[in-house]
C-alpha cells in the first residue's frame, strides 16, 4: 500500500517587491519553515524539492536545489529535484516529494518555491519578455502575447458566450484583495470593492488594473512527512494528501488551445484528484479552495471546469456569493494570486501552506474559513493555460 503524506508545517517570507536576493528569500522561507515544526532539523531532510521557474534570468543562477540545500545546512543522500512546469513549478515540487514518501522511498521532505522577479524599474521591458518565455516563444511571444493580452481574450469570448459581466470580473478581485488586506505577507494588503477595480486602469480589456495578478518576489516552504513520522511527530494537525491530478493535452502552443472560454484540461486534472480521493461533489466534499487567479476572469472559469459551477454560470457563481468564505465553498482566502502576488515557482507551496494553516485554525479570524475545515483543493494553472495541476487534501487520513 501507498504511504500516506502529510504537511505538518510550513513558512513563508513577505511578499512584494523585495530588496533581496534569490538566495536570500530561500533562506527566510527556509528558516521559517523549520521553525514551525518542532522535531525536523535540516539533518532529518531526505529528499529536497525546489520548485523555481526562471532563476536562470531573473537571478542568472541555475543548479538551485543544491544551492538550496547549501543555504540551508542540508546534506542530502536521498531525493534532491529543481522543478520547473512555470506557475505550477510549486505545486510540481509538492506532487514530487507526495509521490517520493507514497513510494516509501523517503519519509521526510522539503519543498520549497523561490522566485524572484523584481531587477529593478530600468529593467521593466525584460522583466515583461521574461514573462512570455512560458508561451512558444518563437510563434506566441513575438506577436505580443503576454499574461494581461492573454487573458483578456478569455474574457472577452466568455463574455460574448455567457454574458459574464465586468461587474462579476470585479467581484473576484475585490473578494481576494479584501482577504489579503488580513494577511501579513502579502503584496497588496488593502481592502478594495467592486468600484475600485472598475475605477483602476484599463491594461487589456476588460481586464483592469486591479484585474490583474503582480509581479512578486517571494518564497514559501512546506514540510511534508509519511504518515508514520506524523504520528511520531505527535502532531495535532496535519493536511494529508488525498489526490493528485495533471493534463495538458498538446496545446502548449495557442494555435493548438481547444477552446477561449473552457479549459478541459482543469476538468480533466481535477477529476483525476478527485477520483483518487473519493470526492463526488466538489460543491459538497470541499470546504476550501486555493485556485489560480492570476486575473480575475482566470477564477470565473475555473469555478466552472473544477466543477463548482456549470459551464457558463461562473460569473454567477461570484455574485450570488458562493465562493465567499461563508459561502458555498471558501476560494482564496490568503488573497490568492490577486491580492498576495504571485512569485512564480512559489505560489502553488504557498496554497498548500494555507490549505494547512485554514484546518490548523492558523490563520487572522477575518478570513478563518468557519465550521472547522476538513477538505480542501489548490490548483495551478501554468503556460497558455495549457497545462492544470489539482491536488486535494484532508485533515484525516485516507
Amino acid at each position: 500500500m501507498p504511504e500516506n503524506a502529510a504537511i505538518v508545517g510550513g513558512g513563508l517570507t513577505e511578499w512584494g517587491e523585495r530588496d533581496a536576493t534569490w538566495k536570500d528569500l530561500a533562506q527566510e522561507a527556509g528558516k521559517a519553515t523549520f521553525d514551525d515544526v518542532d522535531g525536523i532539523e535540516p539533518d532529518d531532510v531526505e529528499g529536497l524539492f525546489v520548485g523555481a521557474v526562471q532563476p536562470e534570468r531573473f537571478a542568472f543562477q541555475s543548479h538551485v536545489a543544491p544551492l538550496v540545500a547549501e543555504l540551508l545546512g542540508i546534506d542530502l543522500n536521498g531525493m534532491l529535484a529543481r522543478t520547473e512546469l512555470a506557475c505550477a513549478s510549486g505545486q510540481a515540487a509538492l506532487r514530487y516529494a507526495w509521490l517520493a514518501i507514497a513510494a516509501g522511498q523517503i519519509d521526510t521532505a522539503l519543498v520549497l518555491g523561490v522566485e524572484k522577479m523584481n531587477i529593478d524599474r530600468e529593467h521593466m521591458p525584460e522583466i515583461q519578455s521574461n514573462m512570455t518565455n512560458v508561451l512558444d516563444r518563437e510563434f506566441d511571444g513575438v506577436n505580443g502575447l503576454n499574461g494581461p493580452s492573454w487573458f483578456a481574450q478569455y474574457a472577452q469570448r466568455h463574455m460574448h458566450e455567457h454574458g459574464t459581466t465586468a461587474e462579476q470580473l470585479a467581484m473576484v478581485s475585490a473578494k481576494n484583495k479584501s482577504h489579503a488586506a488580513e494577511t501579513d505577507f502579502a503584496q497588496y494588503q488593502k481592502r478594495v470593492d467592486v468600484d475600485d477595480v472598475l475605477d483602476s486602469y484599463p491594461i487589456a480589456p476588460p481586464l483592469r488594473l486591479l484585474d490583474c495578478s503582480g509581479i512578486t518576489d517571494g518564497a514559501a516552504g512546506v514540510l511534508l512527512v509519511s504518515e508514520a513520522k506524523a504520528r511520531e511527530l505527535g502532531v495535532d494537525t496535519a493536511a494529508y494528501i488525498t489526490g493528485s491530478g495533471q493534463s495538458c493535452m498538446a496545446s502548449n502552443s495557442v494555435n493548438n488551445i481547444p477552446s477561449m472560454t473552457t479549459w478541459p484540461q482543469a476538468a480533466e486534472a481535477s477529476q483525476q484528484a478527485y477520483e483518487q480521493a473519493g470526492i463526488e461533489d466538489p460543491v459538497e466534499d470541499i470546504d476550501v479552495a486555493e485556485v489560480h487567479d492570476c486575473f480575475s476572469i482566470s477564477e470565473i472559469i475555473e469555478y466552472e471546469q473544477l466543477g463548482f459551477a456549470e459551464e457558463g454560470e461562473g460569473g454567477a457563481f461570484i455574485e450570488e456569493g458562493r465562493s465567499q468564505l461563508d459561502g458555498d465553498v471558501a476560494f482564496n482566502p490568503r488573497g490568492g494570486l490577486l491580492g498576495c502576488g504571485h512569485p512564480l515557482g512559489a505560489t502553488g507551496v504557498c496554497q498548500a501552506l494555507e490549505v494547512y494553516r485554514q484546518f490548523a485554525g492558523d490563520v487572522p479570524s477575518a478570513r478563518q474559513v468557519p465550521d472547522d475545515p476538513e477538505t480542501g483543493l489548490i490548483h495551478n494553472l501554468s503556460g497558455s493555460a495549457s497545462v492544470h495541476s489539482v491536488m486535494t487534501l484532508a485533515r484525516d487520513p485516507q
